[in-house]
């Protein structure tokens, strides 16, 4: 698994625009919504595999398998649970196949009966829905 460093604030002086600020926190909220999602996986019984796992064709925030199933995570933290659900694009969609691909091939040891892809969300009261298959009902 990955170790995560967290990114330091822009420096005094330097040229700290809005959108910096912004790019800085939302990164931020971004590793705090994974670190919920995973332990709340945890809780339910999954082991996670990885998280962050970077690929050439894309990143999955969480990788975990449960039984003969393993699943990877897209996890979304927005201000309401609306907006999170919604912001899964086609095109991340096929990065994220793109991304499982490769990983499975990299690891051979991840023995499997069934693949899913699931998006977790977390609003701002830190509350957390997992929409389960996901790829599969769009």
């Amino acid at each position: 698994m990955r170790t995560v460093t967290y990114k330091k604030p822009p420096q005094q002086g330097q040229a700290s625009s809005v959108r910096k600020m912004r790019g800085y926190v939302a990164y931020n909220d971004g590793l705090s919504a994974e670190e919920t999602v995973k332990a709340f996986c945890i809780q339910q019984g999954w082991i996670i595999l990885g998280q962050r796992a970077k690929t050439p064709r894309g990143e999955i925030d969480i990788v975990m398998r449960k039984g003969a199933m393993i699943c990877f995570v897209e996890v979304k933290k927005r201000k309401t649970q609306r907006d999170a659900a919604e912001c899964l694009l086609p095109a991340q969609q096929g990065r994220l196949f793109r991304a499982a691909e490769c990983l499975l091939a990299y690891h051979p040891e991840w023995h499997y009966e069934e693949l899913r892809f699931d998006l977790i969300t977390v609003d701002e009261k830190n509350e957390v829905v997992w929409i389960k298959d996901i790829i599969r009902q769009m």
